[in-house]
């Protein structure tokens, strides 16, 4: 895993494309031009490393969050700093173009072009009007909607496809914030084993299977179950 380097060091992404002053991370300042951001949760991210809370941050890296029932957090990420991350190119991979209305969705010319900030608050204000469930409305819901809505790799994206891309996809901000993610599972699962054995093992297989198998059903077979 890589220690993030200084703003003025780093000019490349893992993507390979060259940063502008104005997209360099920041973590200091918790500051993350347009990039998918991620943290661990408390007690679900101990059992279960790869769940954590996501938000999706402005072109300036404020970072924006679904967090609660009509409320989306504005420079204030829920549940602690950024732990990793995917910056976006912009340019190369959204084609920043709303989803048209019912009745103009042949009409090519009544298509709206957003920027990215306009997609962001588009979607900000739409879920300041959501309740909050974290079984069918969440923070992937919302960082979903935000990425469809800017067509992002042709949209389609929904809270599996969007944890896998963190998961494979996501950088780590730092050693400390590897440690720091992973170590709670690290001694939860430690204790589990050494107090319960198999039936620590049993357990969190079951919880594990219950959890995902949930999210692949809602997302996958029953369609409005997941909303985005």
């Amino acid at each position: 895993m890589e220690e993030h380097v200084d703003s003025g060091q780093q000019s490349m992404l893992e993507g390979g494309f060259h940063l502008p002053h104005s997209m360099q991370i920041d973590p200091r300042r918790k500051r993350f031009p347009c990039c998918i951001v991620w943290t661990p949760l408390p007690v679900l991210s101990w059992l279960i490393p790869f769940i954590g809370h996501t938000g999706i941050c402005r072109e300036d890296g404020v970072i924006l969050d679904f967090a609660g029932p009509n409320f989306v957090c504005v420079d204030n990420f829920a549940f602690g700093a950024v732990a990793r991350y995917v910056q976006i190119n912009k340019d190369e991979e959204c084609c920043n173009t709303s989803h048209p209305s019912h009745e103009y969705q042949h009409d090519d010319t009544r298509r709206e072009t957003l920027t990215w900030d306009d997609a962001l608050r588009k979607s900000t204000q739409e879920f300041q009007h959501r309740s909050y469930s974290l079984f069918t409305c969440n923070c992937h819901s919302f960082v979903a909607n935000n990425l469809n809505r800017l067509g992002f790799r042709s949209g389609g994206w929904n809270v599996v496809n969007l944890a896998v891309l963190l998961c494979l996809k996501g950088r780590w901000v730092s050693k400390t914030a590897f440690v720091r993610s992973l170590l709670p599972f690290v001694i939860v699962s430690g204790l589990g084993l050494a107090l319960g054995g198999t039936t620590y093992l049993s357990f969190l297989a079951l919880f594990a299977f219950l959890l995902v198998g949930w999210f692949l059903l809602g997302t996958y077979c029953f369609k409005n179950l997941i909303q985005l």
